[in-house]
């Protein structure tokens, strides 16, 4: 789904500042002949915590997943406030571009998922966790 389709929850749920930096780098990368889809955005708590599920069996335990998926508690999906963006090529653009839309990347270990910090367009992208265990925001 391209980032401007708002029938879908996992963008009519993102946060409005969040959709609008999207909006305005998507047209920029668009034309430069690259595409961003969405792969994923707003979730439910509910399937947030099914991820999470299929994270513990996949890793085998806890906290391996948490390298992963967050809790529907500290998870940025669950609030609107993270998308993960496709393919590579945009991935790619976003990597090159992203803070002047205040879009970065927050772990080293996920080059999918991107969250919005405004006061990168001035200053940067704050350094990447090296995966959600190291972020703060992610315990309780």
């Amino acid at each position: 789904m391209t980032v401007f389709d708002e029938r879908v929850p996992a963008v009519a749920n993102l946060d409005g500042e969040l959709l609008r930096a999207l909006r305005r780098a998507a047209t920029d990368a668009a034309a430069d002949g690259v595409e961003f889809l969405v792969n994923g955005g707003w979730r439910s708590p509910a399937y947030q915590e099914h991820l999470r599920r299929q994270a513990v069996s996949q890793y085998g335990s806890e906290e391996e997943a948490a390298r992963w998926v967050a809790t529907p508690e500290t998870s940025a999906h669950v609030s609107g406030a993270a998308v993960d963006i496709g393919p590579h090529d945009a991935r790619a653009w976003l990597s090159e571009h992203g803070a002047a839309y205040g879009l970065c990347q927050i772990y080293r270990n996920e080059p999918w998922h991107y969250e919005l910090r405004p006061e990168a367009v001035r200053h940067g992208c704050p350094p990447m966790y090296p995966d959600p265990t190291h972020d703060p925001r992610m315990r309780l």
